[in-house]
């Protein structure tokens, strides 16, 4: 079959790359997941959000305020500071599930399946216990400025806290389901892949 000689005009480029960006930023990145992983994530997405949105709201009151000089929530600019943690824990946990955390694959892509597997095997299992090895550090943490409280609000600082805790053993649990996942995907390869 004869291709086209004519190259792509470079509108026509970046309206193939603009699509394809749409495309991926849009598309459904549980739709491969049983109910009970795509309930999960939905969960954690949902209070994800939920902090978000309260931490903008507080921000953009607290703007207004000082500008009109009418109000100011004395208390925001540490809530902001102690939802900030949970956020990110909760980013980084929903990362891990969709496999989107920065990873190099370029290298371990290029080697053959068995090995490859092994490899992924690995690096997700240290993964885990380097988390796991976070999260008895910030528990040592949390026990001793747990129970220190905000200055405005007076809530118990290991609320916010926890999150360096509860964060990383989430993290953990992710990878070595990923862990699992090699495994069990290890033990039936799919038809059409390379075997090598």
């Amino acid at each position: 079959m004869a291709q086209d000689p004519t190259p792509p005009k470079p509108d026509d480029l970046v309206a193939q790359i603009n699509s394809a960006v749409k495309a991926s930023e849009l598309s459904d990145l549980d739709a491969h997941l049983g109910p009970f992983d795509r309930a999960v994530n939905k969960v954690v997405e949902v209070a994800g959000v939920a902090i978000l949105v309260g931490i903008v709201a507080i921000v953009f009151l607290n703007a207004v305020g000082r500008y009109t000089g009418t109000f100011i929530l004395i208390w925001g600019d540490e809530m902001v500071i102690s939802l900030l943690p949970w956020l990110g824990m909760l980013g980084m946990f929903l990362s891990i599930r969709r496999r989107q955390i920065i990873r190099i694959d370029f290298f371990v892509e290029k080697l053959p399946r068995p090995l490859r597997t092994a490899v992924t095997f690995i690096m997700s299992v240290l993964a885990a216990a380097t988390f796991v090895y976070l999260a008895l550090i910030s528990f040592e943490y949390v026990k001793f400025f747990g129970n220190d409280r905000t200055i405005y609000l007076q809530i118990r600082k290991g609320w916010f806290m926890s999150a360096l805790v509860i964060g990383p053993a989430l993290a953990a649990a992710a990878y070595l389901l990923l862990a699992w996942g090699q495994l069990r995907g290890a033990a039936r390869p799919k038809s059409g892949e390379d075997r090598a």
